[in-house]
């Protein structure tokens, strides 16, 4: 395997719930699911139901024929999400929906300018690259679209930059994650939207993370009562199996041909994501994941040597007043507990929707436990 991954000595098994076991049969508390990923729980009965079945049918065949779980797909994305009207293009990675957004955009526009957010992750593909502000993975041809970056706290520098037309999209996230779980305030959002309206800029929100339920509502953006023109969506979607999406508002018409790909919304994708869709509805884990999420938040920000405690619902960023590298690996080797962790120091909670008040006690009651005596040290 290339070596470039910084993994932990660990070679997970077995997953139910939010309980993963290693080779040894250790256990650990998954609050971090696989950066996001897992959305309604490792091994969930209906899910492995799903792709059981569906591989017995038929695992895959490509777009050239109809596909009605597809349709099914789409149908029950459109009534959970709210944007029913909109169209939906299935691919099978995050970048590769972010990549259809932003070519998209190009097209409707005509325009080959785009504006991002400083702090930004959108992918790790050339054109999502040029849009995410890290330099350590952008390759030197990586940068072939025209990006402009602005900060997501600034009303000013927004303005500025959307009161022209010359940028065929502006790309935010629902909640930056990477960057330390950050989000643009109402007034921003609302600003944001009205610019793109009056200039014809396409605004893309990147809810690949942030989105399916994991901040209370099913979008984050929703949380600021705005509309977006295109989405992108991606982890939860799937818990696991790769699928991903990109919505587009009724508005936007795209040619025959501009889009495609081999394997997305392939027969085994689909299947998967329709029963996550059915499972976030019929266990009601978006209310649960605003209510668990808020429990975490509010708790939390009580115990010694927190500084802040960001995001919403189960989309957490903690900062401490000691390392919060530091208090990741202690909560991994000593209470068996995987969390994230971002670079500035955050340290980052994204646990299946259907985690328990019992186990978010136990992530509670370890952060005292080490907080406090990190405070006597």
């Amino acid at each position: 395997m290339l070596d470039v991954y910084y993994m932990y000595p660990i070679a997970l098994k077995t997953g139910k719930g939010i309980i993963l076991k290693d080779t040894n049969d250790k256990e650990y508390l998954d609050f971090y699911g696989g950066h996001g990923v897992i959305s309604i729980g490792h091994s969930h009965p209906e899910f492995v139901k799903a792709i059981t079945q569906q591989v017995n049918q038929l695992a895959f065949y490509s777009n050239a024929f109809e596909n009605p779980l597809q349709d099914e797909l789409a149908q029950l994305l459109g009534n959970q999400s709210g944007y029913d009207d909109y169209r939906l293009f299935l691919s099978n990675s995050g970048a590769e929906a972010n990549e259809n957004a932003l070519k998209a955009a190009s097209m409707v526009t005509g325009r080959g300018k785009i504006l991002a957010v400083k702090g930004a992750f959108h992918g790790r593909s050339t054109g999502a690259v040029g849009v995410t502000d890290n330099p350590k993975i952008r390759a030197a041809f990586g940068n072939q679209l025209a990006v402009d970056f602005i900060s997501i706290e600034s009303l000013p520098e927004l303005t500025q930059h959307l009161n022209t037309k010359e940028y065929a999209a502006f790309i935010i996230e629902g909640i930056q994650g990477v960057n330390g779980v950050w989000e643009a305030t109402t007034e921003y959002w609302k600003l944001a939207r009205q610019l793109c309206t009056q200039t014809g800029t396409l605004l893309i929100v990147d809810e690949i993370q942030s989105g399916y339920g994991r901040s209370g509502k099913f979008f984050a953006h929703q949380h600021h009562h705005v509309l977006a023109d295109i989405i992108t969506i991606a982890k939860g979607m799937g818990n696991g199996f790769p699928v991903a999406g990109t919505l587009f508002s009724p508005t936007l018409n795209l040619a025959k041909g501009s889009l495609g790909t081999t394997f997305g919304g392939g027969q085994m994708a689909c299947a998967a994501a329709i029963s996550v869709l059915k499972t976030i509805e019929s266990e009601d884990l978006i209310t649960k994941s605003g209510v668990q999420g808020g429990y975490l938040k509010s708790e939390i920000a009580r115990l010694p040597l927190v500084k802040t405690v960001r995001g919403r619902g189960l989309m957490l960023g903690v900062e401490f007043e000691v390392s919060a590298k530091k208090v990741r690996q202690v909560l991994l080797d000593e209470f068996g507990i995987i969390t994230g962790f971002s670079d500035p120091e955050v340290l980052r909670i994204l646990p299946p929707l259907n985690v328990s008040l019992a186990d978010c006690e136990k992530l509670v009651t370890a952060l005292k436990q080490i907080l406090t005596k990190e405070m006597k040290a």
